[in-house]
């Protein structure tokens, strides 16, 4: 049986060569993104103390990533939202549902402790099927 191919897109985060991942990785008709923070270009975080501000950037490089695979936010089936404080759910969801109101992919919003750098106040995970 043939084995699907492997294509991999990168964001230019400063972590990505530094854990050794891909910002995402499409193997088939599937693509799974890599937990992402909300980096700016120059690779500094973003809207500090601000998290419906920080998962907006999440989101924005999550689209760029499943696009430069071939994906469309359309083809989103889950997303994981992980919050150092659980009392910005209702702002990130507001932010979430921006991109995905009418995809509505199943998700997830949980609390953790803290991230890799201690201004980060969101990380998003996501996974979509591209099935044309």
């Amino acid at each position: 049986m043939k084995q699907p191919s492997r294509q991999r897109v990168s964001t230019g985060s400063p972590f990505e060569p530094k854990v050794g991942i891909s910002r995402a990785v499409r193997s088939g008709s599937i693509i799974a993104v890599t937990g992402t923070a909300p980096l700016g270009p120059d690779g500094k975080t973003v809207a500090k103390g601000d998290a419906a501000g920080q998962a907006r950037r999440c989101l924005e490089i999550i689209q760029y990533a499943i696009e430069g695979l071939g994906g469309k936010l359309s083809d989103m089936i889950r997303t994981r939202i992980l919050l150092t404080r659980i009392e910005d759910w209702e702002g990130v969801a507001t932010v979430h549902r921006e991109f995905f109101g009418s995809i509505r992919p199943a998700n997830t919003i949980m609390q953790v402790v803290r991230f890799i750098d201690p201004d980060w106040l969101v990380e998003v995970e996501a996974d979509a099927v591209v099935e044309r």
